[in-house]
């Protein structure tokens, strides 16, 4: 068997980078065009070979394993395997240590041991943990995994809400304080990386204040574990007297942190507003967006980046292929966000932070660009690809997932490492004038401007965030409402589930969402018949309208 990293030679690029813009002296092969079962993080092995966190798990089990056979960069052999429970499409783990592969579900974290020469291993399947907490409809339940050089694992559990809010929360709804979600969940927990069947009350908890992390890497340069957050959501819509679109579109931060034991980053008291640069009030515990109070008391991030851009995984670069400007440095995969409307979604790149000594050493720069392949990306559902998982591979490569096709690149660097400097990263200094980086204009780039019909302005501020401008959703986390049979069928179902808001899993075609739609019994009768007239003749859908008497007799009966 000849490995894709045997030996200095690395295989040739694709003509066009697999679509990927990368800066000078790079090139990117595409090692598999896609997987049925769609991809989360990745870990590559000392011999090259590829295991996969499959998105949505197959028959014949929730992992997949590649390797090229003839060194041409492209996955010649494709295994599934990993028969576990896979309990829904947001686990995420795959890490290899000391010799163990750990992967993990929504719910538990397995690991299995590899076996030198052997693709797929057959040795028993361990559960390592197990998250036994009662859990209804929860997006923020990803268990990643990280590991110091002491035998530690380590795994968040993220948080329900966006503020320590009910489940069913209604706009200017002040969050529970003190948070009672902080004792289980929102932070960080350390684990017997060697241990089986633990559960939470078997670790300790090592940092909090921390929403919801896919993000985790452990830096080995200064022995830290560093994650970057993704922020909340819904400013606009739980607060539109205190923030705006723009607002809304650009706020809060995703926040890039160094995580020692103890840390509290605040949540859900306080965010970061990256463009003030500190963090302030969150509206749910008095905020106006500028007030700081409490805040002052917990850590501020290393660097905060702009809102919904979704962090979802984190890699700092150990290699020695690349240019030594980005040795040590973080490569951060922005999944690219799905609530910036009434603006262009954002994010859908890889990103960059030089680091030196353990501190970032210049702004955040953009490493790989055109992972959506259009522009502007107006739905989360226009975009072709969206980056998740980084992973490096023993020759110094590194490998990008993609969620939507399952599509998988190895980046390589071909030129002169000692002349790569000032004119590459210019040259990508230019791809932040992009919709999906920039800053976005608060008139021009505003995609409702115009007159809107009756129900659309009220759709678009309360409910395209999350089922998107074009109806289609966001595959795993927001259903369709385009040809959904309760969109089209019983008027007086649908008119419930706005009022009453929804949690639990549903299936629309043929695609499991387990999410919560909060009610939105603040409209009036006229706005709810409105809205929903307008979503059941929208989209493709061609059904009877909703009157006003027909919200008043369903509000009467709830």
């Amino acid at each position: 068997m000849v490995s894709c990293s045997s030996g200095p030679q690395l295989p040739p690029g694709d003509p066009d980078n697999g679509g990927l813009v990368l800066p000078g002296g790079f090139d990117a092969v595409v090692v598999v065009d896609s997987l049925k079962g769609r991809t989360r993080h990745m870990a590559v092995n000392d011999n090259g070979d590829i295991y996969v966190k499959l998105r949505f798990p197959q028959e014949e089990g929730g992992n997949m394993a590649l390797r090229d056979v003839d060194g041409d960069g492209k996955a010649d052999e494709l295994q599934v395997f990993g028969d576990y429970k896979n309990d829904g499409s947001y686990g995420a783990a795959m890490r290899i240590y000391n010799g163990y592969l750990y992967y993990g579900s929504q719910l538990a974290v397995y690991r299995q041991k590899l076996v030198p020469g052997k693709l797929v291993p057959d040795t028993e399947i361990e559960t390592i943990l197990t998250d036994d907490h009662e859990h209804g409809s929860h997006e923020h339940i990803a268990k990643v995994v990280s590991f110091d050089d002491k035998g530690n694992m380590y795994v968040p559990f993220g948080t329900p809400s966006n503020a320590c809010m009910p489940v069913k929360r209604t706009p200017n709804m002040p969050g529970m304080d003190p948070c009672p979600q902080l004792e289980d969940h929102g932070g960080v927990w350390k684990f017997d990386a060697n241990k089986k069947n633990q559960t939470q009350k078997d670790g300790t908890k090592f940092a909090t204040g921390l929403r919801s992390i896919v993000a985790m890497d452990w830096n080995t340069e200064d022995n830290n574990l560093y994650v970057v957050m993704h922020g909340r959501d819904d400013l606009l819509r739980l607060w539109a007297q205190k923030y705006s679109p723009w607002e809304s579109a650009m706020l809060p931060a995703e926040e890039f942190l160094r995580v020692t034991e103890g840390t509290n980053a605040g949540w859900p008291y306080c965010y970061y507003d990256q463009i003030k640069g500190q963090k302030v009030l969150a509206p749910e515990y008095g905020g106006d967006g500028d007030s700081i109070g409490r805040c002052a008391d917990f850590v501020d991030p290393l660097m905060g980046f702009p809102g919904h851009w979704a962090p979802n995984d984190l890699f700092f670069y150990t290699g020695d292929q690349f240019p030594e400007h980005y040795k040590n440095g973080a490569f951060i995969a922005f999944h690219g966000s799905t609530n910036r409307a009434p603006y262009p979604q954002a994010g859908y790149f890889i990103g960059f932070v030089p680091f030196r000594n353990g501190q970032p050493s210049g702004d955040w720069e953009v490493f790989a660009d055109g992972f959506a392949g259009v522009d502007p990306v107006v739905n989360v559902s226009d975009a072709i690809y969206r980056p998740m998982g980084i992973a490096m591979g023993p020759d110094g490569s590194l490998y990008f997932s993609d969620t939507e096709k399952g599509k998988i690149w190895r980046v390589m660097y071909k030129g002169d490492r000692g002349s790569f400097g000032t004119e590459q990263l210019a040259k990508m200094e230019e791809r932040k004038n992009a919709s999906n980086i920039r800053t976005p204009d608060k008139i021009e780039d505003n995609l409702e401007k115009g007159v809107k019909v009756a129900g659309e302005k009220t759709y678009l501020t309360y409910c395209g965030s999350c089922h998107q401008n074009n109806g289609k959703g966001a595959s795993g986390r927001f259903p369709p409402l385009a040809g959904a049979p309760w969109v089209v069928g019983d008027k007086g179902l649908l008119i419930s589930i706005v009022l009453n808001g929804m949690e639990g899993s549903i299936t629309v075609n043929g695609e499991e969402y387990n999410n919560v739609m909060p009610q939105h019994s603040f409209l009036s009768d006229e706005e709810v018949a409105r809205v929903l007239t307008y979503i059941r003749q929208s989209f493709g859908n061609e059904a009877s309208e909703v009157s006003t008497e027909d919200v008043e007799k369903i509000r009467r009966t709830l």
